[in-house]
């Protein structure tokens, strides 16, 4: 007998995907936690063994066709359907614009938004026939709220907001309902893990100073457990949500700066992110 509560959750190896993943499984769905490089996947496996959790990982590349038509394909085949599609895979490119190449933003947004695109596309046909299902994009603060040397990142996230909002009205006549998850500060390895270019890198760069205390005051945020939360704290939202019968479209979680952007001019909500940037 096949499952009735099956979850497709991008971006696994660590994080909030992993620990999504693992609560999904834990609460009964029966998860594929997918990943680009399955060498990463001993500690969910292992986890998932222990606990005999209804939990499999599944190689997938949110960059590659071929790689998602294969991993959605299996899923199909072994559960006849998809109830629920995490698209959590991501990365952080930090720099400014001036020393970032095209290539370099070009890549950005292949994984943080052409990615989640290529995903939903293979996925909306199967949920559409089963008349049902919930489609979770990983925003992020950052989606809603521009911030120094990340333009990359932020654009990517603006328009991942711009996309959920948006298909949300088409796949609603078909039961399937969207929902954006907007992380504040949450403490995973998402910064560490991110690339910037080597020019900014250079102390005779006139960003170098810029991108010192940018890195500082990101390291300083997640350092700091009263600033930051654990990916757990997201993962349980992310259940909260797709089990609603009526799920908002948005989600916030943790510290985050969204309502002070809100309810601030533009002026005064500039100054503050210059001084906590010490700029």
């Amino acid at each position: 007998m096949k499952s009735r509560n099956v979850a497709l959750v991008t971006g696994s190896s660590s994080g909030i995907g992993f620990e999504t993943a693992l609560q999904l499984a834990r609460s009964g769905f029966n998860t594929y936690a997918s990943m680009r490089n399955l060498e990463k996947s001993k500690n969910i496996t292992e986890i998932a063994n222990r606990e005999n959790l209804p939990l499999q990982v599944v190689q997938l590349d949110v960059n590659n066709d071929r790689s998602v038509k294969e991993a959605i394909g299996r899923i199909e085949q072994e559960q006849e359907r998809l109830d629920v599609l995490v698209n959590n895979a991501g990365y952080v490119l930090l720099g400014p614009i001036e020393q970032l190449s095209i290539k370099e933003f070009k890549e950005q947004f292949e994984t943080n938004f052409f990615g989640v695109i290529r995903i939903i596309k293979e996925v909306l046909p199967i949920m559409r026939r089963q008349r049902g299902g919930t489609i979770v994009n990983i925003s992020s603060s950052a989606g809603r709220i521009g911030l120094p040397l990340n333009s990359p990142y932020v654009a990517s996230k603006f328009a991942l907001e711009g996309l959920s909002e948006s298909i949300a009205y088409e796949v609603e006549q078909f039961g399937i309902r969207v929902v954006i998850i907007e992380p504040g500060f949450i403490r995973t390895n998402l910064i560490n893990s991110g690339t910037s270019p080597k020019k900014a890198l250079d102390p005779k760069s006139p960003y170098f100073s810029l991108m010192q205390k940018v890195e500082n005051h990101f390291k300083s945020m997640m350092e700091n457990v009263s600033s930051s939360s654990p990916p757990e704290e997201v993962a349980k939202v992310i259940l909260q949500a797709v089990r609603s019968e009526n799920p908002e479209l948005r989600y916030t979680v943790g510290t985050t700066i969204i309502q002070a952007r809100m309810n601030m001019p533009d002026r005064e909500f500039r100054k503050m992110i210059m001084q906590n940037f010490s700029m």
